[in-house]
């Protein structure tokens, strides 16, 4: 939705502000700008992400006024976007990016439709051109409410100064609350430089938007009724169980029914990787066990997940021997891809407290799950197709090796953000997440260039634990300048790139549905087949690394170093660990054959699981 602010507010109660108390009302007379800064700082916000440029510039002369803002100048737009999701997803508080018109704001697209996809609370502010000049093609203008309507919650345009507290207010209430989201807020420039009256608390105008957030109590009851019933149930958990902070209530649960726990791709940390509940990760690089408990299920309980296709694989043939239980705050969720048998719109903190109340008094009737049989079986796949990799032959160093020893040898609560691709999944997997907040990535969007700017945006929000970044040398490519911004903002976090010198998930599907045509995957040299250089391309001399990632780490302020050596590993890792004042990045170049599994081949059903190149599991039924 777009909303045109052009008049004065209409009387409305007036917006939560989270007690009943009668509150002061402030009054300042003030430019549009100044309005906008002093809204920010009250609702909350202490950090922006941004760059400046003409649109936008008014607000820039207030903020440098601005005791309670910190602005960080980045050196993109897109690395404005993923760091204020990276603080956001860290913290738990709405993330504030702002840009200015035209390719400012369509700079940010990227950032904005990965936090829609992840459900990411981010408020984007950009400037526009002059109201006047508004649909006439003006210097540096682009219908960026027009172009963002798809992947935001709502958006504004704000021409009229009047509006901005407002506004303001309510992009933050709308991005914090029910399925969180990101709001773009375009202000006109003569709107930021028109004077007005500033005035808080603003009334609110929000009459349609009331988020369902108390589940039904038939609905639970009948959710806890197949709970006791099932003899194969599964606990699918998605990161809506870590947006509503609903980890405590979901360990609860799973004690209580004895039920196996999966956690999606962005719900790692929701449950213990330790927890002998849990059976991993689900999908396309999810665990043998947890691909075929969902599989083999006669009852899934989906807690703020989607049934996302890399989930489900072929969705046809995805769980066909499973009743659905389906809990999320959005109601468009369910039924979307896969029919709820028991469907339940609700929080996800609130639906488990009903769910362990419900479970409860279906035991005080005697009515109590038996998953004996069923514990059996998953134990003997658990046991069967664990998680692991081969050391290289040629000595060289593995990935899976080196974030398996970045995660052994990381202090007590440090952050986690991934970039997309092998890198991505080996940290999913290899790396054991206890706790809320510790993984941070581009999960439905599958953005890369995420990690590095995400670190640092988590490393602001949570200043007092180590971040790391878990980037491959292609992600790292596309927004490596954020380590200047890192720098010189005195935002020390440390980067491992995962360096096999190609794109790494494309050759991998290369090497198995292409026939090893390595077709522009290869990084490190130019055009032609498997790296070799084509006709008029740079010949390199042998050894040279273009680019040098320690020259280029140095270049930008930051500490740069090179392991090659699996004996150097984890002296390398520790010493990173112990450089707290300036970025640290580490490039460990390994392996380039490496590969992902367990996998589900696009396209195919779950049953068709690989756990290993050339290896079916057998699951010991008549089905198989």
């Amino acid at each position: 939705m777009t909303e045109q602010a052009t008049g004065a507010p209409r009387p409305q109660p007036r917006a939560r502000t989270g007690g009943a108390q009668p509150q002061t009302v402030t009054v300042e007379h003030v430019t549009g700008a100044q309005s906008l800064i002093r809204s920010l700082e009250e609702v909350g916000a202490d950090t922006v992400f941004g760059i400046p440029g003409g649109a936008i510039l008014p607000a820039y002369d207030p903020l440098m006024d601005s005791a309670r803002v910190r602005h960080v100048l980045v050196r993109h737009e897109q690395g404005a976007g993923h760091a204020a999701t990276g603080y956001a997803q860290a913290t738990g508080r709405v993330g504030v990016c702002m840009a200015t018109s035209g390719p400012g704001a369509t700079n940010l697209v990227t950032p904005i439709a990965d936090a829609h996809m992840d459900s990411v609370p981010l408020v984007a502010i950009t400037g526009q051109v002059a109201s006047k000049s508004i649909g006439t093609d003006a210097f540096q203008e682009a219908d960026i409410c027009g172009i963002t309507m798809p992947i935001t919650k709502h958006n504004y345009l704000v021409t009229d100064p009047a509006d901005i507290p407002r506004v303001i207010a309510e992009a933050f209430h709308i991005a914090a609350t029910g399925r969180p989201g990101p709001v773009l807020v375009d202000v006109s420039k003569d709107a930021l430089q028109a004077r007005t009256t500033f005035s808080w608390p603003p009334t609110a105008d929000l009459p349609g938007y009331r988020p369902v957030t108390k589940p039904h109590a038939k609905q639970i009851r009948e959710a806890a009724r197949l709970i006791a019933e099932a003899r194969r149930p599964v606990l699918y958990v998605g990161g809506g169980v870590l947006k509503a902070g609903a980890t405590t209530e979901l360990k609860v649960l799973a004690e209580l029914t004895g039920a196996p726990v999966t956690t999606t791709l962005m719900a790692l940390g929701a449950f213990p990787d330790s927890h002998p509940q849990h059976l991993g990760m689900p999908g396309m690089h999810g665990t043998v066990a947890a691909v075929t408990a969902l599989q083999k299920a006669d009852l899934i309980v989906a807690l703020g997940a989607r049934f996302d296709d890399r989930v489900t694989g072929k969705l046809d043939s995805f769980a066909p021997y499973a009743k659905i239980v389906h809990a999320d705050i959005d109601p468009a969720e369910i039924g979307k891809n896969r029919t709820a048998d028991v469907p339940i719109v609700g929080d996800a903190r609130e639906v488990i407290a009903d769910l362990v109340v419900a479970v409860r008094a279906e035991h005080e009737a005697g009515r109590t799950g038996d998953y004996t049989e069923w514990w059996q079986q998953l134990n003997r796949w658990r046991e069967t197709y664990p998680l692991g990799y081969d050391l290289p032959e040629d000595g060289s160093l593995s990935p899976q090796q080196v974030i398996e020893r970045i995660g052994a040898l990381a202090p007590e609560n440090t952050v986690f953000a991934a970039g997309v691709g092998q890198h991505q999944m080996w940290a999913a997997h290899f790396i054991k997440y206890e706790k809320p907040t510790t993984w941070l990535n581009s999960g439905g969007l599958g953005t890369m260039g995420y990690a590095v700017p995400a670190a640092l945006g988590a490393k602001a929000g949570v200043p007092e634990r180590t971040v790391w970044a878990i980037d491959g040398d292609g992600c790292f490519q596309m927004t490596n300048q954020e380590l200047v911004t890192a720098a010189l903002n005195g935002i020390p976090i440390k980067v491992a790139i995962i360096n096999n010198g190609a794109l790494g998930m494309v050759r991998q599907w290369q090497t198995l549905f292409y026939n090893q045509r390595y077709s522009n995957t290869v990084l490190h040299s130019g055009p032609g087949e498997q790296g070799e250089p084509g006709e008029g391309a740079a010949q390199q001399p042998r050894g040279t690394r273009v680019p040098d990632f320690v020259k280029l780490a140095e270049a930008m302020g930051c500490v740069g170093i090179r392991c090659e050596d699996p004996a150097q590993l984890d002296a390398v890792i520790e010493k990173a660990n112990s450089i707290n004042d300036r970025p640290v990045v580490v490039d460990f170049v390994v392996h380039e054959d490496a590969m992902v599994w367990p996998m589900v081949a696009a396209g195919t059903s779950n049953d068709e699981v690989m756990a290993a190149r050339g290896v079916r599991p057998d699951f010991g039924d008549s089905d198989d």
